[in-house]
Formats: C-alpha cells, structure tokens, sequence
C-alpha cells in the first residue's frame, strides 16, 4: 500500500483544483488531500489517472466517482464530528474514507457483493471503523435508525420512503435523483418533522443507477 511523495504532491494539486472549483470546506479538503485515492482505484489500468478529476471504473458495472463529486456530495451534508451517517453505495470506499476522515460514526452499504468483500477489507486496512453491510440500500438500515446524515452515492429514480423514516428529524440526506443512466439533480432534504422536509437542488450530475431490491445482486 505504497503512498509515495509523488502521490502526496498529486494529492495536492487535486485539491488546489477543487478548491477552484468552489469547493470551500476546508475540513472536507483536508480529508481529500490525506486520502490516498490511487489505493481506491481498483482497476490498475486507472492507477495513473487516480487524482485527475474524473471517475473511473472499479468492477461490477460501478464506479469511483469523480473528487469534485464527492467533495461536493460532502460538503452538502454538513458534516459534524461524532455525527451517525448512513451511506447507500459503498462502491471501493473511498467516499466512506472521506466521511471516516471527518470523524463520522459511518454505516455503509454495498449492493455488490465483490465491491463490498473488497471495500471493507481496504477500510479495515487504513483503520477505519466504518460498519460495512452488504445488502438493500432501499431498505437502509433501520436497527441503526435513526441517523443524523444520510448520503446517497448512486443515481435515484426517486427519493426512497424507508431512508426517509431513518433520518432523524433536524436531520440531512444529499440524494442525486433522476433517470436510470441519464442525469440526475443533486437533492438536499432537510427533515423537519416527522412529515415535512425542505428540499433544495444543488446542480446536474451523473451516477451510476442506485439499483432496486428486484435487481440481482453479483
């Protein structure tokens, strides 16, 4: 697990990048520019390319998204320490590292089995206590319920009634909603009762889809 000093020095200029494309939570920066990406690349045809500001694939039709994406994903949350997360789309990890760096209490789940083996793994590597699960993001996490922060790191065809019920009120979720394998609007849902939510758009990106509990699972 190699992070030499041409990384770090990579690592920096991704986030000077990022911090010019208004990116200005000085924590989520840090996070970003401790955080060996390149180790979360699991392709290695990709290895090179790890901190141009890009996504990349990382195996069973998923992908790591792009920094500016997950700093922009972050920063949206609003992120306090000690806070309860609950991430949908563990992927290769790198966006749960990035919250773990923030000093959040993370529960992530992962759909594919093969990315979930190996995301969990890699976190247990660098130290993270992330609780890892495999299984339904639509169900999320009810035993656990209810969290302070919810994040949704793959595209929704609508916003899920379940994760909605686990978000505590005085609570966020950040969730990309729109057409499978289109483009989807960033979402910020403020709960403020057990029935009412502030919902705010916050620009178009793209994921990969948030895939449904009838979809099979690899």
């Amino acid at each position: 697990m190699e992070d030499s000093f041409r990384h770090q020095g990579l690592r920096k200029l991704l986030v000077e990048e990022l911090r010019q494309k208004n990116i200005t939570d000085e924590n989520v920066l840090d996070a970003i520019g401790k955080i060996p990406r390149h180790l979360f690349c699991f392709d290695t045809v990709f290895l090179k390319h790890a901190y141009e500001d890009k996504a990349f694939p990382i195996g069973s039709g998923q992908t790591i998204s792009q920094p500016y994406t997950v700093a922009k994903q972050t920063e949206l949350l609003l992120p306090k320490k000690r806070e309860k997360v609950l991430e949908i789309g563990t992927g290769s990890g790198y966006q749960t590292a990035v919250l773990c760096e923030l000093g959040l209490k993370v529960f992530t789940i992962e759909r594919q089995r093969v990315l979930y083996e190996k995301s969990s793994h890699l976190l247990d590597q660098f130290g993270y206590k992330a609780r890892c699960f495999y299984g339904d993001g639509y169900a999320g996490r009810p035993a656990f319920a209810p969290f302070d922060k919810i994040l949704i790191t793959c595209g929704a065809p609508r916003i899920p009634e379940e994760l909605k019920k686990q978000l505590k009120v005085g609570g966020r979720m950040v969730i990309p909603v729109g057409e499978i394998n289109g483009v989807q609007t960033m979402l910020t849902l403020d709960k403020k009762s057990e029935n009412e939510f502030e919902i705010a758009e916050h620009g178009s990106f793209q994921f990969v889809p948030m895939l449904d509990n009838t979809d099979s699972a690899v």
